[in-house]
């Protein structure tokens, strides 16, 4: 009988709005690590936490943190509405983003968030 990986790991290539865009996602025990890029590059590096201190249960609060790049706003939507959903489906672990965007339109971050969906590890 084979054993489980103690890592999993998917990656996915797709052309988003004329870009290609490249997606890897790893679930560790304690995390899961996703580099988003459309530039081969890591990019800002985002730590998305559910934050344990929600008064409603049935709601999860999620904290965005850049550890490393650009701290800018779109930063921090850009990182909740592509990973929160990541972090939900895998018992609420924390989930460390790279993301190096080209193409930040509402459409372009839908799509990815599809492609992150197709390379599911947790």
């Amino acid at each position: 009988m084979a054993a489980q990986p103690l890592i999993r790991t998917k990656q996915r290539e797709e052309v988003i709005n004329g870009t290609p865009t490249q997606v890897v996602c790893t679930e560790f025990s304690n995390y899961v690590f996703v580099v988003l890029t459309q530039y081969g590059k890591i990019g800002s590096l985002i730590s998305v936490t559910p934050d344990s201190r929600s008064t409603d249960i049935s709601t999860t609060m999620f904290t965005t943190k850049v550890l490393l790049g650009k701290d800018e706003p779109l930063t921090h939507v850009c990182a909740k509405h592509l990973v929160t959903f990541i972090s939900q489906e895998a018992g609420n672990k924390p989930v460390l983003l790279g993301l190096a965007l080209k193409d930040t339109n509402i459409e372009a971050i839908k799509a990815m968030k599809d492609m992150l969906k197709r390379c599911q590890v947790w």
